[in-house]
């Protein structure tokens, strides 16, 4: 009711008003219970147009892809139950034992760049632009584009500014989750010629509880910048826990039986163009380096 519509009623007549508006309409109350049916809309951001379709029009059905979908995971099935009798991974065991080090990812031609996502705030109506291809003699991943930290204007978002490239999950037959395990390693080992910004290395474990899968372990990556490439050797010890981009009080090391994924952010708030180039992403085991966690971690004392 509106300060206008109060002030013309009297004394009588504002009284019945604000009876009937607070009892017989319990709705109008700031924590009243609307006994109207609410309908479970997904989010949609402003500006964003309004898919009316329904539901059975959104799924593409062709008949031709299902068959060769089935083939290609059957081939994926026979990789997966043929691959434990020669060894764990598919590698004989005496190899598997003196293994010191692996190259997880390398790019070696165009294929090997649908193993990655490229994204940027441009999802939520930020500026950024980020871009992937391969490099000189397609031996090499190239990451380029444009850092712009200015918000959309929407109203809602306050901070933006990023772009990141991260691999995609790695799957076995019949689309389900696999994992790598890391645990004879204990370093993560790079090559890359960048531009001088520094970025954020990202992974991702698999973890139990449902409210857990946004924890992301994570270290700096400094470049140097120039036409020279740079060998980056991290432990997995120096990694920190992160919770939607805050660190938390409550730290662990990282589990290295089921890593996920692995990413690479540029947040750094510096406007312009911005490029990363990878040669190999791999992981190897450093024996000087004995140290299992470089956090103190936190403890609560039960009894207080």
């Amino acid at each position: 009711m509106s300060l206008s519509r109060i002030a013309r009623q009297p004394r009588a007549g504002l009284l019945g008003c604000i009876h009937q508006q607070l009892f017989l309409n319990p709705s109008s109350l700031p924590g009243g219970a609307d006994t109207r049916p609410m309908s479970r809309v997904p989010y949609r951001r402003p500006g964003e147009p309004k898919d009316n379709r329904p539901p059975w029009k959104k799924i593409k059905f062709d008949f031709a892809k299902g068959v060769e979908g089935v083939g290609r995971q059957m081939m994926l099935l026979k990789k997966e139950l043929l691959d434990p009798l020669v060894g764990p991974e598919g590698k004989p065991m005496l190899e598997h034992m003196l293994e010191q080090n692996r190259v997880v990812w390398e790019f070696r031609g165009s294929e090997c760049l649908g193993q990655w996502s490229v994204s940027s705030d441009r999802e939520i109506g930020g500026q950024s632009e980020a871009y992937l291809k391969l490099g000189r003699n397609d031996n090499t991943c190239l990451l380029y584009g444009s850092l712009n930290a200015a918000p959309p204007r929407d109203g809602e978002t306050r901070y933006s500014g990023y772009c990141t490239l991260r691999s995609k999950q790695r799957l076995c037959s019949f689309d389900r989750k696999t994992h790598f395990d890391w645990t004879s390693f204990n370093t993560l080992h790079l090559r890359v010629r960048g531009d001088g910004r520094p970025w954020m290395i990202n992974l991702a474990p698999e973890t139990y509880f449902s409210h857990q899968k946004d924890d992301i372990y994570s270290y700096f990556l400094y470049t140097r910048g120039g036409p020279y490439w740079q060998d980056v050797k991290i432990p997995f010890s120096k990694f920190f826990l992160g919770h939607r981009g805050r660190i938390q009080d409550d730290q662990h090391h990282l589990w290295l039986d089921k890593i996920n994924t692995i990413g690479f952010t540029l947040g750094d708030k510096v406007d312009g163009p911005f490029q990363l180039e990878i040669d190999f992403i791999g992981v190897c085991k450093d024996y000087a380096h004995t140290e299992e966690f470089a956090y103190e971690k936190y403890k609560r004392n039960p009894e207080v």
